[in-house]
């Protein structure tokens, strides 16, 4: 375990375990090295808890995605004809229910983010972990994503757009929260 102090414009001592298990402190400019040393000190109880907690959720996060294998180029032109068969219908039906046409769909094997849009050049791409979640959530991403060429942010237009297209998104984005956080995952759901 590595610690990392920082020196910053803040009121008052903090600190943070990463993903990696080291620690990572934020200091006010001009606190005594003694007085940060201190503080990890008297935080090592806090410090192993949260680098415990952090190690397992670590494994959990591991052992959902691990569930879609991707190692093999057998394995990954398996997954993207299974995502083409899956997607694919999905996007030509909404696209065409919302009045817009992405100038491509693509997929890649992203575990930050379930689905992207580039406004600027109207594509989109989804995450081949999708096949981990229930089809109902997959749409829900694929809708998402196609409101964005729409309304490129999440504002109340936005909102008013997913509930005309997919009524159940905010059931769908709780089912994806739910998956996500019993796979300790912090992937940005939508």
């Amino acid at each position: 375990m590595s610690i990392q102090v920082t020196y910053r414009r803040t009121s008052r001592l903090s600190m943070r375990v990463v993903k990696s298990g080291d620690v990572h402190v934020s200091a006010p400019f001009g606190t005594p090295r003694a007085e940060v040393e201190a503080f990890i000190e008297k935080n090592r109880g806090w410090i192993e808890k949260s680098r415990k907690k952090t190690s397992e959720r670590q494994q959990q996060r591991a052992a959902f995605f691990s569930q879609l294998p991707l190692t093999t180029q057998a394995q990954a032109d398996e997954a993207l004809a299974r995502l083409k068969a899956l997607v694919e219908p999905m996007v030509e039906r909404h696209a065409r229910e919302m009045g817009v046409k992405p100038s491509a769909v693509y997929y890649k094997p992203t575990i930050s983010r379930w689905g992207q849009c580039n406004v600027r050049k109207r594509s989109i791409c989804i995450s081949a972990y999708v096949l981990l979640l229930p089809e109902w959530c997959v749409e829900h991403v694929v809708v998402h994503e196609l409101c964005h060429l729409l309304e490129p942010s999440h504002n109340a237009r936005f909102h008013s757009l997913m509930d005309r297209y997919f009524p159940r998104w905010r059931e769908a984005r709780k089912e994806t929260r739910r998956i996500c956080r019993m796979a300790g995952d912090n992937t940005k759901e939508l």
